[in-house]
């Protein structure tokens, strides 16, 4: 797979200094294609971005907190094969990263003890075992569900043929999941190749979100998703979980920032669960949901 001779640098309206450092580093006219946007358009919307601009016929998704540690010949062989591909993300000691490098399709119950804490407390459960795949060995190549959106490769047919990543999901959190899960619906594989390696340090870029936006993102792109792909019943039991736990899931918060401020968080995601149990519609069909 020959490089593109352009880089594409898609710009979430930063307020640091990454567009005066590209613009800075690429002194060879053409070199890099800057995509300035005026506002924060989420994950989703940035990389549909990219990919619009680009004519690549493989296109991998790999975070600014990783480092490659191998070439990615395997990884496109099997992508040309399956559709979808992914490597084996490993810690900076070079341990495995077990539960996050690949995770099967949540389940109402995976989110059902993601938020009754359960999984912190008893990480061994089967539930859990199964949704991180914890049951796997990270060195045996195969086919598996759904690999990391940080270290994720895909066909650009694929991506076309699922009009990319679901924006809905904003900023962040489960747009991945729901494009590994459409993709799987639509015929295609992802497999897993633990050859092609990466270094992945974790969550540097979601941890300058405040973190009762933080949660309050993640539990809409939750319901975003329960939306999209679990039956009625199924889906409104999970809106019931996060209505519930809004609130003991608050104090923690508040007690470790000594702040009332997660108060706020907590009244807009109990607002949202309950829009969202009564409402007909899903998130994702009502933009109304979620403002």
């Amino acid at each position: 797979m020959a490089p593109s001779a352009t880089a594409i640098v898609i710009d979430n309206a930063s307020s640091d200094r990454t567009l005066e450092q590209v613009r800075a580093h690429s002194p060879v006219s053409g070199a890099v294609n800057l995509i300035a946007n005026q506002k924060n358009r989420g994950f989703a919307a940035a990389v549909n971005q990219g990919v619009a601009a680009s004519s690549a016929e493989y296109l991998l998704l790999l975070n600014p907190d990783t480092r490659l540690l191998s070439t990615l010949d395997d990884l496109v062989e099997a992508s040309h094969k399956y559709g979808l591909a992914s490597g084996k993300l490993v810690d900076k000691t070079g341990s495995p990263q077990q539960g996050f490098t690949i995770r099967r399709f949540p389940a109402p119950a995976t989110f059902w003890f993601e938020l009754l804490g359960l999984n912190r407390l008893w990480p061994s459960n089967p539930v859990n075992r199964r949704y991180r795949y914890l049951d796997y060995d990270l060195d045996r190549k195969g086919l598996v569900e759904q690999p990391a959106g940080a270290f994720l490769m895909f066909r650009r047919d694929v991506w076309k043929r699922l009009s990319g990543l679901d924006e809905s999901f904003y900023p962040v959190w489960f747009e991945d999941v729901d494009f590994c899960r459409r993709a799987s619906d639509a015929g295609y594989a992802t497999a897993y190749v633990p050859r092609v390696a990466a270094e992945h340090l974790g969550g540097h870029s979601v941890t300058q979100v405040p973190e009762g936006c933080r949660w309050r993102y993640w539990c809409v792109s939750l319901l975003t998703y329960a939306g999209k792909h679990f039956g009625p019943s199924a889906y409104r039991g999970v809106c019931l979980a996060v209505l519930l736990t809004a609130v003991p899931r608050t104090v923690p918060r508040m007690i470790r920032g000594r702040s009332l401020s997660p108060i706020f968080s907590c009244i807009k995601i109990i607002r949202f669960a309950v829009r969202c149990l009564v409402s007909p519609r899903r998130p994702g069909e009502d933009p109304n949901l979620v403002s």
